[in-house]
């Protein structure tokens, strides 16, 4: 079971370290740039936006999830109207991923 007091805990810390990119253009590019080690997604973006994001990320082999709801997504990382966020160091990264996955993470992100 996801932990989402701990896991939206997390992406605040990010967001007030200067680690986040909010919203699918930032997300895009960064992916690109090979910038961002994690896409978080919300499951009530739009279908377009979710093919897009998901293409990408495969592309260019960046681990992406879908959680919570855009209003939440948005308020976790103080921004408004969100539906995209892409973490972009890999200790926030990690963490947030084993959050996600409910253990350890194994590998490498």
């Amino acid at each position: 079971m996801i932990n989402y007091q701990k896991l939206y805990g997390l992406i605040g810390l990010a967001t007030k370290a200067s680690k986040l990119v909010a919203g699918t253009d930032a997300c895009i590019e960064s992916i690109e740039n090979k910038s961002v080690k994690l896409i978080l997604i919300a499951q009530d973006a739009s279908d377009r936006t979710k093919k897009l994001l998901k293409e990408k990320s495969k592309n260019f082999n960046v681990p992406i999830y879908e959680i919570g709801e855009i209003e939440t997504l948005s308020k976790a990382c103080g921004k408004v109207n969100k539906a995209v966020i892409g973490i972009k160091e890999k200790g926030f990264a990690e963490s947030i991923k084993k959050i996600l996955v409910g253990g350890e993470v194994i590998g490498k992100i």
